[in-house]
């Protein structure tokens, strides 16, 4: 199994090179949306953050009102100390059991937004970085997703830059280019993971 950790800066278009990577046949975990699972309602996730929290982080129906959470935690360090405590050992047990149920021979992509900042590099056997311009994540940001160009800078600053993420990468792919030339480095990446995950295999 090769274990592939999978990270670029908001609007670098990480989402589609781990669409594509999955349409060739890696195994994707998601560590955002496994953040969400481990605090479904019904979740002992949820119940251990309520607790945490206060019935007030609580949306009408019964769900993590995830809006509010984050006006509490943002502001006060300490609070979010208390999240990531509940929250992180949750998202690695999960990640682990999908791993673990993965074949000899698979390419296990971990799509993780903050593996820079986290200083997660060492956990998988090599690094990928969706590399773009500032410039570009800038217009996808404010074109794409209707952010205003303060909140698009904003989001940017608070992540790690440009070059702290280079500095991790095993392979970077260049998204400062069009869809098909991103398919091309997507399918030459991949095929690289399969020769490195066989090799990794026990015989």
């Amino acid at each position: 199994m090769l274990k592939v950790g999978l990270t670029g800066g908001i609007g670098a278009g990480k989402s589609e090179v781990s669409r594509l990577l999955v349409g060739h046949g890696g195994i994707l975990i998601d560590a955002d949306r496994i953040a969400r699972e481990v605090v479904a309602p019904g979740t002992p996730g949820l119940t251990a953050v309520v607790e945490a929290f206060g019935p007030e982080v609580l949306a009408a129906d019964g769900s993590l009102d995830r809006p509010k959470l984050g006006s509490i935690v943002f502001a006060d360090p300490e609070r979010l100390a208390v999240l990531n405590s509940i929250v992180h050992p949750l998202v690695g047990a999960r990640s682990r059991e999908l791993e673990q149920a993965a074949a000899d021979d698979a390419v296990v992509i971990h799509d993780v937004p903050l593996l820079a900042e986290n200083g997660l590099a060492a956990l998988y056997d090599l690094v990928v970085v969706v590399d773009a311009a500032p410039e570009t994540q800038l217009d996808r940001l404010t074109r794409l997703r209707g952010m205003t160009e303060q909140d698009a800078r904003a989001r940017m600053a608070a992540q790690a830059t440009r070059e702290k993420r280079l500095e991790i990468a095993d392979i970077v792919i260049d998204n400062d280019v069009p869809l098909d030339a991103l398919r091309e480095r997507v399918a030459q990446v991949w095929a690289d993971l399969v020769r490195r995950a066989r090799q990794a295999a026990p015989s």
